[in-house]
């Protein structure tokens, strides 16, 4: 059972990493600046993909947005299209101020 963790050590930039037990699959790399989560990049593996790993990813970046009550700055293709696809679900979080240039 895959399982994500976020890791801030102030070294490496903050992530949201996803493990299926003690093997690296998957990350969403992001920063959190002045009450904004920004999400640059979001990837899983290529031989895990199609099991809904992006989504355990963006749900567990959802839930740490919500709970510290941060805004989130979708600068991945992914998260901006979910939030796109998805207005209602993250309209709590979005930060719509904020508008990602692809």
């Amino acid at each position: 059972m895959a399982e994500v963790k976020f890791e801030n050590d102030g070294a490496a930039p903050a992530a949201f990493n996803l493990f299926d037990q003690d093997e690296k699959i998957g990350e969403m790399i992001v920063e959190i600046l002045d009450g904004n989560l920004k999400v640059y990049h979001t990837e899983v593996d290529e031989d895990q993909e199609g099991k809904g790993y992006g989504k355990m990813l963006l749900d567990a970046m959802s839930d740490y947005a919500r709970s510290n009550q941060l805004k989130v700055i979708p600068l991945c293709t992914y998260v901006a299209a979910q939030f796109k696809r998805h207005p209602d679900e993250y309209a709590d979080i979005w930060n719509k101020a904020v508008k990602p240039e692809f």
